[in-house]
């Protein structure tokens, strides 16, 4: 088996176009401490409870997602891209994503192949993974992506059409 160990990640959202950030509450995460078996891929494989407020003016959509900047792989792993939430919408529930969508929100395909939330599922033995959790503010009613864009698509929109930033981390070791 290959030896996994290696430096840490940066943070990824510090190196984006800077823009002010709001508050995000989750039932399920406490920020920067491991998350629960609910949001394992293994476990209970179930996205997360997430609530936001004190959006900035302007927020005409949302876009949540889930990555791992510590998988071993260049690019990170997304779990979790849904995009296009109403502007009005200012919580989803534990469950959301595999249940009915707000609006006209959709997902997008994760890193795991499906079109919804895939929980964490570091390599067995790796360095504890940190997952980011992230409510981004957008200033258009639609990203202006479809549901064949890829995570890296959705996230290169955003990195124009973002307003705010509410982000929540929390960590799993295998």
């Amino acid at each position: 088996m290959a030896d996994l160990s290696r430096p840490q990640t940066p943070d990824p959202y510090p190196l984006l176009p800077s823009v002010p950030s709001f508050a995000v509450t989750s039932d399920d995460i406490a920020d920067g401490q491991p998350l629960k078996d609910d949001q394992v891929a293994d476990k209970g494989n179930t996205s997360p409870h997430l609530a936001w407020s004190e959006v900035p003016e302007g927020t005409k959509s949302f876009v949540i997602t889930g990555f791992d900047p510590d998988a071993p792989t260049p690019s990170g792993f997304w779990h979790w891209v849904l995009v296009d939430v109403p502007a009005d919408v200012r919580e989803v529930a534990s469950g959301a994503a595999s249940g009915e969508l707000p609006g006209a929100a959709f997902h997008v395909r994760n890193d795991g192949g499906e079109k919804g939330f895939l929980g964490a599922a570091p390599p067995q033995g790796d360095q504890p993974h940190r997952y980011f959790f992230v409510v981004h503010a957008v200033g258009e009613e639609t990203l202006g992506v479809d549901s064949d864009a890829s995570p890296a698509v959705v996230s290169f929109n955003l990195a124009f059409k973002t307003l705010g930033r509410a982000i929540l981390h929390g960590t799993y070791q295998h």
